[in-house]
């Protein structure tokens, strides 16, 4: 993105009616939106695929609350501020029961073993570092191919739950085996 203090001015110069000034800021500030969007999409554990959606509605924020900017304050925490309500918005919206996709994370359980060996990784050592619940959902459903929800129905957990459990499983696993790499 560009300077601040360069865009502080170019929206100082568009509430006085300078169109170019505006043009200019309004892409500088879309690209500079994309990144944010797209990170916090990524941080809250969900895909990009609405980021376009979010940046237009911050972009229409920022016109039609453009006069409420103090020319006195930075304008990049304003732009902030907007860019993380419009997130925290979208987010709300969908609300917290997004469908993970099992079967992204299900691998045959031959095709693992084999993939563990040949990298010299022992998968259930490294099974074992996680919580009693986490070790069970990722079995069942990676290693022996059950449904989310069988196995959310045998440990008395709504299939969401499994999902979300699953998906916190196979994250910590991931940073195990980062971490344990040579």
């Amino acid at each position: 993105m560009a300077d601040l203090e360069d865009l502080s001015n170019a929206m100082r110069q568009a509430r006085q009616g300078d169109a170019e000034a505006y043009r200019r800021l309004l892409g500088q500030v879309a690209v500079w939106l994309r990144g944010i969007v797209r990170r916090g999409l990524v941080s809250a554990g969900r895909g990009i695929g609405d980021s376009e959606d979010i940046v237009q509605e911050a972009l229409l924020a920022i016109h039609l609350k453009r006069h409420t900017w103090d020319e006195t304050q930075p304008l990049g925490p304003w732009l902030r501020a907007i860019a993380r309500h419009k997130l925290v918005d979208h987010l709300r919206r969908r609300g917290f029961h997004d469908h993970l996709d099992v079967d992204d994370y299900a691998v045959s359980p031959e095709a693992a073993v084999e993939a563990d060996a040949s990298a010299g990784i022992d998968s259930r050592q490294m099974l074992a570092t996680l919580p009693e619940r986490q070790r069970r959902i990722v079995e069942e459903i990676s290693l022996e191919g059950r449904q989310a929800a069988d196995v959310a129905e045998r440990l008395g957990m709504s299939e969401g739950a499994v999902r979300v459990m699953l998906h916190r499983a196979l994250k910590a696993l991931a940073a195990t085996y980062r971490r344990d790499r040579p």
